[in-house]
């Protein structure tokens, strides 16, 4: 269900003080909003762009045994950022979509869009479309890793596209796994860990996570998880860093803990 406009504000003093520049957080069960921030300007996303990158795949219901090797058409021209899948990696379509959900893998997440039926080209015209069907009216997808900063969105959008990814069980299963070991090349072995502190510390209740980074972004984080007895969606966008976005989330949760009466259902 869409979040209604109606949300509760209370005194600006009781508000926990935030890093992130947009944030809304929603209930995810009435579509209720519990808190925001900015949460209607659009901004970019960064990382948070591989949920809807997942779904496009998961859509096309495309073989998750194919193997894939990324190329040099995975390297990243944009912003020369590095990765440790090197150029002759093979691994399978399911082990590359959960790199790029668990451990925001740029160079999996690019190979998937490059495997794509039609390429590159088909699959950024189907995350806009799938953005569209899902009531993303804000948002715009230029690349299926989030490094473009084209890549952008609203907080309202972003609740939609958690909402919708959380249907998937394997987007779930994947971004919530804690660590993942792959073999890339007969001879390596390669240990990922979850990009989400939260998840790794395994102290709070999610559903469904994923988080991202670029400068002009940016930490962004959102979640589908548990807070009291009530499934929250969480969206970040913009703290200062990505250590600031783990401390709002942490504040948020426990300003809403100490103050069930405002927002937790009856």
């Amino acid at each position: 269900m869409a979040a209604q406009p109606t949300s509760y504000h209370p005194s600006e003093a009781a508000q926990p003080q935030l890093s992130s520049h947009s944030v809304a957080i929603v209930d995810g069960r009435t579509g209720q909003m519990v808190f925001e921030k900015n949460a209607r300007q659009k901004l970019p996303i960064a990382s948070i762009t591989k949920l809807m990158t997942a779904m496009v795949v998961l859509d096309a219901g495309l073989p998750l045994d194919t193997p894939m090797t990324i190329g040099e058409e995975e390297l990243d021209r944009l912003k020369n950022t590095g990765s440790r899948l090197a150029v002759g990696s093979t691994l399978t379509r399911r082990e590359m979509l959960l790199l790029a959900l668990m451990s925001s893998e740029n160079r999996a997440a690019a190979a998937l869009s490059r495997y794509y039926p039609g390429g590159r080209p088909a699959f950024i015209e189907r995350m806009n479309q799938k953005a569209r069907a899902i009531g993303m009216q804000n948002a715009s997808f230029y690349d299926s890793t989030g490094l473009d900063v084209r890549n952008s969105a609203t907080a309202m959008d972003l609740v939609r596209m958690v909402k919708a990814a959380n249907q998937y069980p394997l987007i779930r299963q994947f971004t919530t796994m804690t660590e993942y070991t792959a073999q890339p090349t007969p001879t390596r072995t390669l240990h990922y860990k979850n990009s989400n502190a939260l998840v790794r510390e395994g102290q709070w209740q999610i559903d469904l996570s994923k988080t991202g980074f670029i400068n002009e972004a940016g930490g962004c984080l959102v979640m589908e998880a548990e807070v009291g007895s009530q499934k929250l969606v969480f969206v970040l966008l913009a703290a200062n860093s990505s250590a600031a976005r783990v401390r709002d989330a942490r504040s948020i949760k426990n300003w809403l803990e100490s103050n069930p009466q405002t927002w937790l259902a009856g």
